[in-house]
């Protein structure tokens, strides 16, 4: 889905805003698409990596259907190239770099079905960035609405405005990462855009349940006038939109600094309540 073909083989992908073209042989940028012949294809269509049954608190949503649980699936890829990647070992990698497993939709909602009596109330593509996993997501977000369930996406909001368009009629729940409120740390760090994940927000939380989190990171994204424009931006959007404040741990690429202090993430909480009424502190 979403992608046209080019001269000489070669095709243009526009399910996010890298719009990525190559190619046969060729891969994107999140690895998972690749030209073959001429014909673009997803490498990681039914292919789990994590499977488990999580608290909806955890993805995090604080403020849709607290108390319960839900099946969380995700696979392996990402658009961005954040060198604190808290999952990179399933984010990071190639299709071929790491093992999964096969699922089919069917078996996926029926498994999640099965779980209703122990609290589970749908099913969250999470894990990995869900959007690069996106035909899959797609049918699988379909057969669980048409069986009752509901579909939360966890993501880093880097999406072309058409296909979450076309995915959000199917989408309760979303939680968007806002990685940061510069354009150029966005762009120098991971290789992302800042303009297109603000627009993902907007576009999301006039169309379903939006809550935003920010990972905060000592010298990357924790000064105070950071804050206090991001925290004004999601208020124009609605001062009830919930904002997660989460503590950075060396991970990844990034282990030259210590973890967040606590004393930052009280901070920037009391910046963001001046203008956001449900501002809450993660991974503390």
């Amino acid at each position: 889905m979403f992608y046209e073909k080019l001269d000489q083989g070669r095709v243009r992908c526009f399910l996010c805003p890298h719009n990525c073209r190559f190619g046969i042989g060729g891969r994107g940028i999140c690895g998972v698409r690749q030209n073959r012949e001429g014909t673009l294809y997803s490498l990681n269509y039914g292919e789990i990596s994590s499977i488990g049954m999580d608290p909806i608190e955890k993805k995090p949503l604080y403020r849709f259907h607290p108390g319960s649980s839900i099946l969380s699936i995700g696979s392996i890829g990402c658009n961005l190239k954040c060198p604190f990647c808290q999952n990179h070992t399933i984010a990071r990698v190639k299709p071929e770099e790491v093992h999964t497993y096969p699922a089919e939709s069917r078996q996926i909602v029926d498994k999640a079905l099965s779980l209703k009596q122990q609290g589970n109330i749908g099913i969250a593509y999470t894990y990995n960035e869900p959007a690069i996993w996106y035909e899959y997501v797609y049918d699988t977000a379909k057969l669980a609405r048409e069986n009752g369930l509901l579909n939360v996406i966890v993501t880093n909001g880097f999406i072309g405005s058409e296909p979450l368009d076309k995915l959000l009629p199917l989408t309760d729940a979303m939680n968007i990462d806002l990685k940061a409120y510069r354009a150029d740390l966005y762009e120098d760090f991971l290789k992302g855009g800042l303009k297109e994940v603000k627009t993902s927000i907007k576009q999301a939380a006039s169309s379903c349940h939006v809550e935003v989190t920010t990972l905060i990171i000592p010298g990357f994204n924790d000064a105070v006038s950071e804050m206090e424009e991001m925290a004004e931006w999601l208020a124009s959007l609605s001062p009830e939109l919930p904002l997660h404040l989460s503590r950075y741990f060396p991970r990844y690429e990034l282990t030259d600094r210590e973890p967040t202090p606590y004393e930052t993430l009280q901070t920037l909480k009391q910046v963001a309540q001046r203008h956001l009424k449900y501002v809450y502190l993660g991974n503390v």
